[in-house]
Order: C-alpha cells, then structure tokens, then sequence
C-alpha cells in the first residue's frame, strides 16, 4: 500500500494505461492542457481506479446477464439473416476498398464515399494492426458478427424509410462494377520489383513481376517465391508419370552446367525441405553455389491432387505406395532431367554432338527419408530390367527401408495398420487436411506456437515423446511455408501400410498386395520382391549419413544398410551426425553442408571432348 493504492490497483492502473485504447482521448483540448499543467496526484489516480472498480463490482452481474439474454435472442437471427449479411458486407467492404485498391482508374464520383471511423473502428484497427493468434481471431470474429447484424438491421431500416437514398446507392453500386475495367481477386496483388540474379554473367538488376499473398496472417509462399525472392533463377517442369500423374519438377537453372544434382524430399515434405534455410543453410543454393544444375523433385501426394485425368476420384488418385514413388515418379523426373539437359548442352555446346556418350553431363542424387528409399528402388529396378539409371552418386540422408528398431509408438501404429488395414482402406484413402480453412488454422496455430514460447515449448516435448526422444523442431517445421492454405503434402493409407510392413517383417521390401496371386501377377513370386537382396546391382558409390538424435529412423537402421551393401560389394561410405530426423532439411547445419558438398565434389564433371578427329588422333598419340 502506498499512498493509500494498493499494488493491485496501481498494477490494473499502469496496464491500463499501457494498452492499445490508451491513445484514444475522449477530453477537449482544454482538458489536456489543464492535465499537462497540473498533472493527476497518486491520489486522483486512486480515486479513479476505485470508481472503475465499483462500477466493475456492483455491474458486472447485471452486464453479463444482458449479454447473455441479447446473445440467446440473436442466435436465430444469425441464420435467418445469413445471406443477407453476407451480400451486405460483400458489396459494402468492394465500395469502401476499391479507391485504395485500384487508385487513379476508379470513376472520380466513389471518392465522395467515405467510411466514418467511430471508437469501436479504432480500437478494431488498432488490435488488427498486431500479429493475431486463433484466439484473438475467434473473437475478433464473434464481436464483429454481433456488430454486422445490428449495423444490417439499422441500415434496413433506414432504407426502408428513405427509399430514394437506397435506390441511389444501388444505382451507384452498378455504375461501379460497370464502368470498372480491372479487378483484384482475392488477397492477391501483383507488382513489378527490381532483382538480380546470381550465377549470371550480367548482374544488373531487371525487373521482375512478383505476387505477393495477404492470407491472414499465414504465409502462402512457394518454394518458387522462396527461391525468386532470394535472387536466384527459376524453372518450373511439369512432368507425368507413366500412370497419368503430374508431378512438379522444380529447377535452379545452370543450363551450360555439365554436372547436376538430384535432391528429393521425404514423407510429409516437399521441394520446400531443400531452400527453407535461406541462402546460408539450403542444401539446394549451397550445391547452385557450387556450378551444379540443382533439380528439386516432388512426390505425388499434394492436396491439389494434379492428374492427366481430371475427373480422378480422391480413392483413386491416394492408391499408391512406395513402389510408384520408386518405380514411377523417381523415373520420370530423371528421365525429363536426361531430356532437358542433353538438349541444352548440345545446343550450347555443338561439339557434344560428335561424342558417343548420350549422357553428357554427371547426375548426382541427394536424398532424404523415404526419398532414400525411394531412389534406392528405383536404381535396383532399373538394373534388373537393364535400363540406365542416369546417376553417379547417391548421398542418403537417414534413407528409410529397415524400421524394425523404432520406439513403442511406431509399433503400436504398425499393428494398427496391420490389423484394421483392409477394413480403412475404402475409408480413409490418405492422410492429409482437405479443406483450406483447415489448413490456414493449422499455419497460424503452429505460428503462435512460435510467439508463444511456453506454449511452443510444449507441444515440441510433447512431440519428442510421441518420435522417442526426436529433438527435431517439429514446430518450426510447421510454420514453413510448404505447410500453408493453399497446398500441403499428404500420406496415402497404402504407402503409411507399406512402412508398418517393412517394420513387421524386418525386410527393405516392395509392397505386399496381401495374396500370393496377387503378388505372382505383379513381381513374379508369390512374396514381394526383398531389396536388400539386390544390393549388388547398385554399380554407383552410396554415402549413408545417419542422426545420433534421430528418433524416427535410428542410426541403427542406416547402419544396417551399411553392412548389406558392404557385403555386396557396392562402394559405400558411413557416417553420422549428432542430428535429429528433421535436422537433415529444415536446420542449418554447416557441418552436413561441407560433408554433402564434398561427397559431391568427388564425381568429375564430364570432360569437354575434341571437336575434331584430328584432336581425337593427337589425343590417341600422346601429342
């Protein structure tokens, strides 16, 4: 207590005083002078304090009540007057934006309409102003609604007693959306900024078209706007694979680069995995950095389910598992990188034409989690069908195949699918968020984890637990912008009962169709056809690196490979790291980019050949 405030009051006072609303006066201007001459005493500040808190104690009751009894009244009103309020504020908020969105084009005669800013807007924009979480929004949301239906009831009513104006607002309203020659959708705006490109032979800057998203506070980038943005190129290739799905293959262009790089993502990841660490921490820039052709692959698996077939039901389009990854994605995208890049260098290079070697360039594969897998089965499935693979090295970052040492959780999800598999499958094609207000709620919640660090904090242990001990950053990862509204990767149901397989067995095994017949149509043998079998066909070097930390696929796993490719023959190398699973992409760890980018360096780029037989025949002689 000190002069006769206690520090409850005087705490409530200061808060007050430092909110948001503090800078919304309701005195005159004589007043504010009166009040910097003389300024309040402890004691006026307590007498005032204590009136608001009378006021809070004998009203407070009676406050609630009413809102309460208001709130259960207008509850029917709330579907009744739907449509209504929504064709309202739809036509009203296009009125009142359209001067500040399309500037010196609209018709001078909407500039008389002006919107006037009471307290309530004040406030409102104030609050909005900050980085909201779901919580605010939520009652952001509910406080407007309540506002919107009184605002629509009075305005109907004016309207009703003044119908000239009503008809003349109309009349200016179609006047509007007649005259108007452009139009902004949604949260979209395009504008033209000044960049330059890295890696070109002339560095001044260009302008460029770029679109930037204002998605509530969530981020909507691309992995084409993380990379634009940056200053690099940009290329987007659409291939299809040989069972009609398009595939997004994503490039960071060399194209008179005879040495490229392959660099494929995950479960649950995408092309984003590779560039989310900025210029400093990308596996992608760091390899671009280093004169290589870098290619960013991308499963099938997006929520916008892209097909030849556009009809495709979401059954049909989520049937798949590691074996069309492996068999039919890997395949397309490396063949339409071997299209691309032998095109491109014989038409930069026209003595590339005489050389016999059709593959004029060295391709380098880098790997993550089930892309480990995934590429390990494409090169076995080539070599037993005598068919190039069309890569030199492969680097595999705690590649998937052997899961049988996993934590409690995982063998409790396999049974699981190992049980109830046939009778969820019908039901539950993929694993994955279907609609967009879902999508942009999960976003902003693992982006007020992020500002929230007790809360953030919380949910990660709780994740570390479910993985066993994984300190991955599992909120982080998240909040990355492939994680967004518009587009997020999903899990077929046959390719998450892939893995529970692998993990039962014990075996770097393809796909079990669940009957001896079935399985003799497709492999041949009435069991699937064991990979690690097969080891010795690999004819290229394979670096195995493997998370001390890593929870999800334990060191023990990829030490495993190890030893089956070391006992087959294949030229392999291992080594770990003290990481967790995500720590391979999402963190930045300049100790793996050196590793990576060494093992890189040890495949020599092609050698330019004579453009001439007399070169050839000096060569020959020594001379």
């Amino acid at each position: 207590m000190e002069h006769g405030v206690s520090s409850f009051n005087q705490f409530i006072y200061e808060l007050s005083v430092d909110s948001d609303t503090s800078s919304v006066d309701y005195s005159s201007a004589e007043e504010d002078s009166d009040r910097n001459i003389y300024p309040a005493s402890p004691s006026s500040q307590s007498s005032r304090v204590s009136g608001a808190s009378t006021y809070t104690k004998y009203d407070r009751h009676r406050t609630g009540w009413i809102r309460c009894i208001f709130f259960w009244i207008l509850l029917p009103a709330k579907f009744l007057m739907g449509i209504p309020v929504y064709l309202y504020r739809f036509l009203f908020n296009t009125v009142s934006k359209a001067p500040a969105l399309s500037g010196s084009h609209q018709h001078s005669g909407l500039h008389s309409i002006k919107r006037v800013f009471t307290l309530r807007d004040q406030i409102v924009h104030r609050t909005t102003d900050r980085r909201r979480g779901v919580i605010e929004d939520l009652h952001l949301a509910i406080e407007i609604f309540i506002e919107a239906i009184f605002d629509v009831v009075h305005k109907a009513a004016h309207f009703i007693l003044s119908p000239s104006e009503a008809f003349r607002i109309l009349f200016r309203w179609v006047s509007y959306y007649i005259g108007r020659t452009k139009e902004n959708h949604g949260n979209v705006v395009e504008v033209s900024v000044t960049t330059d490109t890295l890696g070109e032979n002339d560095p001044a800057p260009t302008e460029q078209n770029m679109t930037f998203y204002q998605s509530l506070n969530t981020d909507a980038r691309t992995c084409q706007d993380v990379i634009t943005e940056l200053g690099y190129p940009y290329e987007a290739i659409r291939v299809v694979t040989a069972d009609g799905y398009v595939l997004l293959l994503e490039r960071i262009p060399r194209r008179d680069a005879r040495k490229a790089v392959y660099l494929q993502h995950g479960v649950f990841d995408s092309s984003m995995g590779w560039v989310s660490n900025g210029v400093v921490g990308s596996p992608a820039f760091a390899a671009f950095d280093q004169g290589y052709d870098v290619f960013l692959g991308n499963f099938r698996g997006l929520v916008s389910r892209e097909h030849a077939d556009k009809n495709i039901s979401s059954r049909r389009y989520w049937q798949y598992s590691i074996n069309e990854h492996g068999t039919k994605d890997i395949p397309a995208m490396i063949e339409k990188i071997h299209e691309v890049k032998t095109s491109e260098l014989k038409l930069s290079q026209p003595s590339l034409q005489e050389e016999s070697d059709d593959q004029p360039y060295k391709l380098c594969a880098i790997c993550h989690s089930l892309g480990g897998a995934a590429i390990l089965m494409y090169v076995i499935t080539q070599r037993k069908e005598e068919k190039p693979h069309r890569l030199s090295r492969l680097i595999l970052l705690s590649p998937a195949g052997f899961h049988q040492d996993s934590t409690f959780v995982f063998t409790v999800v396999e049974y699981f699918f190992l049980m109830f598999g046939p009778f969820l499958a019908p039901f539950v094609p993929a694993f994955y968020i279907p609609t967009r207000f879902f999508r942009m709620l999960l976003n902003k919640l693992a982006r007020d984890f992020n500002n929230y660090p007790a809360v953030g904090g919380l949910v990660q242990t709780l994740m570390s637990y479910v993985v066993g001990g994984d300190s991955s950053n599992w909120i982080g990862v998240l909040g990355l912008p492939h994680y967004n509204m518009n587009d997020m990767p999903g899990v077929s149901f046959h390719l998450a009962l892939h893995l529970a397989q692998m993990k039962h067995t014990g075996k770097f095994r393809m796909y079990d169709y669940g009957s001896a017949s079935a399985n003799m149509e497709v492999y041949g043998s009435p069991e699937p056809l064991d990979l690690s079998e097969y080891y010795r066909l690999i004819d290229i070097p394979v670096d195995l690196v493997a998370g001390q930390k890593d929870k999800v696929i334990r060191p023990s796993m990829v030490r495993k490979h190890y030893k089956v490719m070391k006992n087959s023959g294949v030229d392999v190398s291992y080594n770990e790291f003290e990481y967790a699973h995500l720590d391979f992409t999402f963190s930045h760890r300049e100790e793996l980019l050196t590793y990576v980018m060494s093992r890189l360096l040890l495949v020599e780029p092609t050698p330019k050949q004579p453009s001439s037989q007399k070169a050839l025949r000096l060569k020959k002689k020594g001379l």
